[in-house]
C-alpha cells in the first residue's frame, strides 16, 4: 500500500522509527524543512513513478498518500 512505502521512505530519509509516522502526521511536526521537502519528493517520484508538486502534496502524510494515489490512477 501506498501509506506503507511512504512512511518508509519518509522514516529512513529523516532517520525515525516508521511507529513515529501515522496517516495525521504532519511534516511540520516531523521536522521537515524545505530542504528535506525536495529529497523526499524526488524520492516518492523515483519510487511511485510520478511527478509531485510540493506545492500540492499537502501538510500531512495523508494528503500526501491521497496526492500519489490519485496522481497514480490518473497516468
Amino acid at each position: 500500500m501506498t501509506f506503507e512505502k511512504v512512511r518508509e521512505l519518509l522514516a529512513a530519509h529523516l532517520e525515525i522509527d516508521e511507529s513515529e509516522i501515522t496517516e495525521a502526521t504532519t511534516f511540520e511536526e516531523l521536522g521537515v524543512d524545505s530542504l528535506d521537502t525536495v529529497e523526499i519528493m524526488m524520492e516518492m517520484e523515483d519510487e511511485f513513478g510520478i511527478e509531485i508538486k510540493p506545492a500540492e502534496a499537502g501538510k500531512s502524510v495523508a494528503e500526501l498518500v491521497s496526492y500519489i494515489d490519485k496522481a497514480k490512477a490518473d497516468k
